[in-house]
């Protein structure tokens, strides 16, 4: 019996790639492939190294699995990339923190692709008029339909995925690309210890739907680190962490397309820095803020840090602020109708906190955010992340 059980240890170990008893690491090789075109067919990669080509779309009742520690590499030289996920379709991306599931793109350079892109069925709200359940067209340059009813939508999991160099800015490409794109997709989908790094848009854009985001890293992106629009409604997101270098806008920009909803999301856990010298991404931005509120955006926030976002000398001079509130409806919606609240909020290394974002309403500081929705303090303590392999690049740690 000693024997055998001696043989099953060291064919688990070849297997799974750990160490054998003499101390001996077994090194898995990594398989070889390419993935193109509409995926019909559910499958399986194995541990491995992976080139994308073209968009590569997950057909509805499909599921492609991705096993832990594999690379997937875009190559901007021949043609538009992206990996899309149709309503329907599922991911199933489990990496570890020592062995994430890298999408990446061989140049490194930021806007290459067009990252990972998920569509689902849940609800999103674009109009104040219309009966639920209300549909839009995408932005991404696929144009397809998104919105519905299905609440629990279920689009797979993704846990310790990395997406680089990805986005498409939509004033210069008409169409938008994120690290990640979320349309309305449901609260039956897993998002887990993601890292959208050096973008040429947003890190993460939710479209309406209700799945939540939990330990999120935003890295360098151009424009916004997370970003929502059509009425997101997650509500267990948490630990957020976003850092802001060389070219970006906001930490986190909310709106909810005009319509002054009854819900709204909630995030708990947030850190967000900007580097000393971070320009804005289009000198048409009005501000340079941690937080923007505009279009009836709102939503419940705790534990936060804001640090760095100071005011602006070049290329033009702009103001830097904690939050912002962009326009005077937002204000009285959303403000005053006690829809926007932050608790626990330690800020550092930045110019003003509160910032009215046109000039035709200003408030006073004083009485910007009621006591009962605001609360400021020394002691928040942010996302609680560990680095890892997952949120390593290049030699250098993401969470600073």
């Amino acid at each position: 019996m000693k024997k055998i059980a001696f043989s099953i240890a060291i064919i688990a170990a070849v297997f799974t790639g750990c160490s054998i008893n003499d101390g001996t690491e077994v090194v898995k090789t990594p398989v070889t492939g390419e993935i193109t075109g509409d995926l019909t067919v559910s499958k399986t990669y194995p541990y491995g190294n992976y080139t994308l080509k073209g968009f590569a779309k997950v057909a509805s009742g499909v599921t492609i699995t991705f096993e832990a520690g594999s690379t997937i590499t875009a190559d901007k030289t021949d043609g538009d990339d992206a990996f899309v996920i149709l309503n329907g379709g599922k991911l199933i991306a489990v990496g570890t923190a020592a062995e994430p599931i890298v999408f990446t793109e061989k140049s490194k350079v930021a806007g290459s692709w067009g990252g990972i892109i998920m569509y689902g069925d849940a609800p999103i709200v674009n109009s104040a008029t219309n009966p639920a359940p209300q549909t839009a067209t995408s932005e991404d340059g696929l144009a397809l339909p998104y919105g519905g009813s299905n609440a629990t939508h279920n689009g797979g999991t993704l846990k310790y995925v990395r997406v680089e160099y990805a986005g498409q800015v939509i004033t210069q490409n008409n169409k938008e690309q994120n690290g990640f794109s979320f349309y309305s997709v449901g609260s039956g989908t897993t998002l887990e210890n993601l890292v959208s790094y050096k973008g040429n848009d947003d890190g993460f854009e939710f479209y309406g739907g209700t799945v939540s985001l939990k330990n999120a890293i935003s890295y360098g992106n151009a424009d916004d680190a997370f970003d929502w629009q059509d009425g997101w409604r997650g509500q267990e997101n948490t630990n957020w962490y976003a850092y802001q270098e060389v070219v970006g806008n906001y930490g986190m920009e909310i709106e909810a397309k005009s319509v002054n909803n009854a819900f709204w999301p909630k995030v708990t856990n947030i850190t967000l820095k900007r580097a000393a010298g971070t320009a804005t991404e289009a000198q048409s931005e009005i501000q340079l803020d941690a937080i923007q509120f505009k279009k009836e955006g709102n939503g419940e926030y705790s534990n936060i840090i804001i640090d760095g976002y100071k005011n602006q000398t070049t290329p033009t001079a702009k103001n830097g602020g904690a939050i912002q509130i962009l326009d005077l409806t937002t204000y009285n919606n959303q403000v005053v109708g006690g829809k926007i609240k932050l608790t626990n909020v330690t800020i550092t290394n930045t110019d003003n906190t509160f910032i009215s974002g046109a000039s035709t309403f200003t408030v006073a500081a004083s009485s910007f955010l009621p006591t009962t929705n605001w609360a400021i303090s020394t002691t928040a303590t942010g996302a609680a992340l560990t680095n890892g392999a997952w949120s390593t690049v290049n030699g250098a740690t993401l969470i600073k």
